[in-house]
This record gives C-alpha cells, structure tokens and sequence, in this order.
C-alpha cells in the first residue's frame, strides 16, 4: 500500500478535478436586474412567474421573449461557439486519458532503459561472458531508448525536462563552462573529445537517474547494479591476488571491467564508495540473513581494497570508517574512535606484503617502491601552476597538453580547476558537497526524532561514500567518469525518497474515509 500512496503522490494526473462541464449549470441566470423605477406590481408579479412551474413559464410570453432561445436548426454564431467549446474539452478530456498513461508507465519504461543501459556501462557483460559479444555495440541504442522514453514521460509528469535541485544546476554550469571555453582551448578538437565521450553522457545520466528513480525500490535496483559490480570486482581482485597475478607494478591487482577499472586507484574508489553503503543497509535490514549479507560484502570491499596497494583507496577508506563512526556511534564517540585507531592499525600489520609501507609512503614519499609519489606531487604542483596562470581554463580534457609527459594530473580538483577554471572547480566542489550537506540535515532530523530507520542509516552510508570519494579523487583524475554521477544521483534520488515517504506517513496518520482502507506506510 505504500507504494500506492508514493505513485500517487509522485505521479500527479493532469485532470483538474474541480472542473466543471460548461453544460453542468442550471438555468440560465438573468442578465439585468430589475430596475429601481419598477412599479411594486410587476416586482411582485415577475417574482410569480420565477415561481411558476415550467409549464406556467413557458406560456408567459413576457419572460420567454425577454430570453429567447435559438432553434437548434438556425444556431447562432455564440453556440456554435458554445459547441466548439464543448468538442474542444471533450477532445482535451482524451489527451489526459493518454497522458495520465505516460505519467504512470512513462517513467517505468525509461527506468528499466535506463537499468540495461547501466549494466552495459558498468558490467559490459559481453567482455566477461564469450558467447555474448553480439551485445557490443548496444550500450548506444540503450542510452538512446532511455533517453526518447524520458522526454515525453517527464513533460507530461512535471512539464519539465528535469528537476532544478543544486546538484543540477551546478552540473549544467560544468557543462556551460565547458562549452564556452572550448574555442579557447589549447586542443579545441580534444576538448571536444573529451566532453562527448564521457562528459555529457555522464551528465545525461545522472539528469535522467534523479527524475526517475522516484521510490525506494527503484533506487535499491540501481544501487544493487553497483553492489554487484564490486561484488565481481572484488572476488576477482582477490582471486588474482591469491594466484599471485599482479597485473599492475608486478604487485597490485587490477579488473578491467567496462574500461573504469583497469586502473586499481580506480577500482579502490569503487570500493570505497560501497562500503559504507552495505554497512549502513546491514545495520538498517530487520532480517538476520539480509543483515549479513549486507556486513559481507562490506568487508569483501574492504579485502579487496587492500590487495590494490591504492593509497587514495586506503585514505578514502580511513574517511568513510571515521564518518561511521562518528554519527553511527556518536552516543560513544570516544570509545568508538580509540576501537577504529586500533583496528586501522591491526589491518596495515595484518595487510599482505609491503601494504604498510607503501601507505607511509603518503608521507614519507622514500619509501615508495616506485617513484610515483614524487611524480604525483610534480603533477601536483604543475596543475595548480597551470591554474594560476589559466584561471578560466584551458580547455577540459587539455590538461596532459600542458603538463608532465602527457599525463593526467591525478587529482580530481586540479583537473578541473586547470581545465574548467575556478569557476568550473567551484560548481564541481558545489556538486559534491551539496548533497552531502542536505543528507546531513536529514540524519540530525531523524536523530533527533529518535527514528533509526532505513532513511537514517542510509544517509549516513550515502554521507561517508562522499567523504571517501573526496577522499580517494584526490589522487585520481576521475572528475568527468561516471563514479561520481551515479553516487550523487543516488544521493538526490534519496533526498526525494525521503520527502516523498515522510509525506505518506504523515497522511497516513489522517483517518481515512469509510468507503477505502486507510493506506499503509
């Protein structure tokens, strides 16, 4: 039932209720008032005949020749009018019959596009499985259905291509910067490149993902895309690590799996950002086996995130278990910090080969196996140079142009900020923190209403997934991949969640009428 109460809620019809037939009135009023100079007989005698039965009316030639009556077979140009009116709404009347269907199975059909173009993107089945290699070229024509059944089941529920939260206007300034400033590029045909090949469609997705992932179970499908993704990254990730396959630095293992996860730093983040999403819904599930569930794949994403030796993976990881740890056992703060410090510290004496010393290299950058710490805070230093002296940008994707052999800058923010400008960093930093600011206010509301549901704890997990992602981008260039679009969609869907089910509580709580049954939440 509660599920009912949401899509009627979220789906609103069209059809105004309180409209009325013009045909619905009664008799036709009078349109001049009885004059003051009237003599108290005709008064009293016109008040008869309105008090006359119909057929008394019709023979007093008085009232019927002051409101004449055209012959339907002579109609007057107002009736025609009239009748106009009336094929009009009733012509009106069956575009909302169609509409109210595209309001309700619209957004269904766009959803499950969206669902197949998503597994394509993140899992691409067809380099995996041999025998599904016909499935190559189908992400293109799944994003293309997705995005032909959106238009026209988003203007007919909201009349509006999208919602205007703060994550998309600041998204569509990204993309207002980066167009603007791509005739002033280094490479314009690069940034070009750069933008339709990964940019734009990422932002694409994301538009379509908040506007309709609208319940809960649509947003637990999707993020269970996401789960299985780590899932099968994660048991391979340790599966090559056991066999002693390093396919990165002769000691780091990595995945390639949609062309995102080749890089370990980049497989690490995925990792990073499910963690304390399966943690949280673990610590929310009413069910013993679900609960488990949940606290195993949680710590498969910590193992595997281990056997990547990712630094940004490690740090990221470090944020999100101290955000846990601080609103989920805030009552014990103290405790709860001193038992995370020495549980960090078991896990690097514990970790395989020469993890501790690789993450000390973070700070102490000798210790590093290979010179990558040096060459990272070279590129460090060379884009927030190229910022300086570029603070409108150079052009996104233009950066390996400018900076040390071609590469990335390996830093999120600096990417965007020596591509996009200032102004471009700030509309990311906006993006991100955001929702993270807007999940914080609902965990304090639900806090302090001591309702520890599965909205509280999942606003904490979406929060710590935004502290690890920040975390763990500081050492990826990764601000135009799809990592973060899917999580702060995933964290604006929520938000509208929330809104919408709190919503049905409340009218829930209203008694309901005799004829239904009171809904339940």
């Amino acid at each position: 039932m509660a599920s009912n109460k949401i899509k009627s809620k979220d789906y609103r019809s069209l059809t105004n209720p309180g409209r009325k037939s013009p045909d619905s009135s009664g008799d036709i009023p009078s349109l001049k008032k009885p004059s003051k100079a009237t003599p108290p007989a005709e008064s009293e005698l016109r008040g008869s005949v309105d008090a006359a039965p119909p057929f008394d009316r019709a023979e007093r030639s008085p009232v019927v020749t002051e409101f004449p009556v055209p012959p339907p077979h002579n109609p007057t140009p107002q009736s025609s009018r009239k009748e106009k009116k009336v094929r009009k709404d009733h012509k009106d009347r069956e575009l909302l019959t169609s509409d109210r269907w595209l309001i309700r199975k619209g957004h269904d059909l766009t959803y499950a596009a969206l669902f197949l173009f998503s597994i394509m993107v993140l899992f691409r089945p067809y380099e995996i499985v041999p025998g599904m290699g016909f499935l190559s070229g189908t992400a293109f024509y799944f994003a293309l259905a997705t995005i032909v059944l959106f238009i026209p089941s988003q203007l007919a529920t909201e009349g509006t291509l999208t919602t205007f939260p703060t994550e998309v206007k600041a998204i569509l300034a990204m993309v207002l910067i980066a167009l603007v400033t791509m005739p002033i590029a280094r490479d314009p045909a690069m940034a070009w490149e750069t933008f339709n090949d990964s940019f734009i469609k990422a932002v694409i997705i994301f538009i379509v993902l908040i506007n309709v992932v609208r319940t809960r179970q649509r947003l637990m499908g999707i993020m269970w895309l996401s789960f299985g993704v780590g899932i099968y990254l994660g048991f391979s990730a340790l599966n090559l690590y056991l066999q002693g396959k390093f396919t990165v630095e002769e000691y780091r293992v990595a995945v390639d799996v949609g062309g995102m996860f080749g890089n370990p730093n980049e497989m690490a983040m995925h990792f990073v950002m499910m963690t304390p999403i399966a943690f949280t819904l673990g610590l929310a599930a009413r069910k013993s086996l679900v609960r488990w569930v949940y606290f195993a794949m949680a710590a498969l994403f910590v193992a595997a995130n281990m056997v990547t030796f990712s630094r940004g993976g490690f740090l990221g990881l470090i944020a999100c278990l101290l955000v846990l740890a601080w609103k989920v056992g805030r009552k014990y703060r103290l405790n709860v910090a001193i038992g995370s410090i020495i549980f960090g510290a078991l896990a690097i004496i514990a970790a395989p080969g020469n993890y501790g010393l690789r993450m000390l290299s973070i700070f102490i950058p000798g210790l590093a196996t290979v010179g990558s710490s040096d060459q990272r805070w070279e590129l460090l230093m060379r884009s927030l140079l190229v910022t300086a002296r570029n603070p409108w940008g150079i052009g996104i994707g233009n950066f390996p142009i400018v900076g040390i052999r071609d590469l990335q800058s390996h830093n999120a923010f600096t990417q965007v900020s020596s591509e996009l400008g200032l102004m471009g960093l700030a509309a990311y930093l906006v993006f991100i923190i955001s929702p993270y600011r807007k999940l914080s206010a609902i965990e304090r509301t639900l806090f302090d209403a001591d309702d520890h549901s599965w909205h509280y704890y999942l606003s904490i997990g979406l929060q710590a997934s935004i502290v690890g992602y920040l975390m763990s981008s500081f050492f990826a260039s990764v601000a135009y991949n799809w990592f973060v679009y899917y999580l702060v969609a995933y964290a604006v869907a929520f938000r509208r969640i929330y809104a919408i089910e709190t919503g049905a509580t409340e009218v829930a709580k209203q008694p309901a009428p005799a004829s239904e049954p009171a809904p339940a939440v």
